[in-house]
């Protein structure tokens, strides 16, 4: 379920995009997170510090676009989401969705179940 891929960059750093299942949805929903980092262990090693304990990346299925690293090189944290669309993979079904700060996404209260 977890579709996912990078890019390396001509600076030598890599920007890491993952479909994640949402943390607010309880299984409903996913969201596309995007990790500018040194490299691929560091990028996964983010999110793991940010409590995504279970955060693999097999394979490069699903890799930024370049509107995406765009918008996560732009970031001052380098570490941005917002919700993915049904198809798991980004494209133009996001344009009407603002990338938002990690922090937003983990902060947000659970669903009403």
């Amino acid at each position: 379920m977890a579709a996912g891929g990078f890019c390396k960059l001509p600076t030598g750093s890599v920007v890491v995009a993952l479909n994640l299942p949402s943390p607010t949805t309880h299984g409903t929903g996913s969201v596309r997170v995007l990790v500018h980092a040194q490299n691929r262990a560091r990028a996964l090693t983010r999110l793991r510090n940010l409590g995504m304990r279970a955060v693999y990346l097999r394979g490069n299925a699903a890799p930024p676009t370049p509107d995406e690293i765009t918008a996560v090189l732009h970031h001052p944290d380098g570490l941005i989401w917002r919700t993915a669309p049904d198809s798991g993979v980004g494209g133009p079904e996001f344009v009407q969705e603002l990338w938002q700060p990690i922090r937003a996404l983990l902060r947000r209260p659970p669903a009403a179940a």
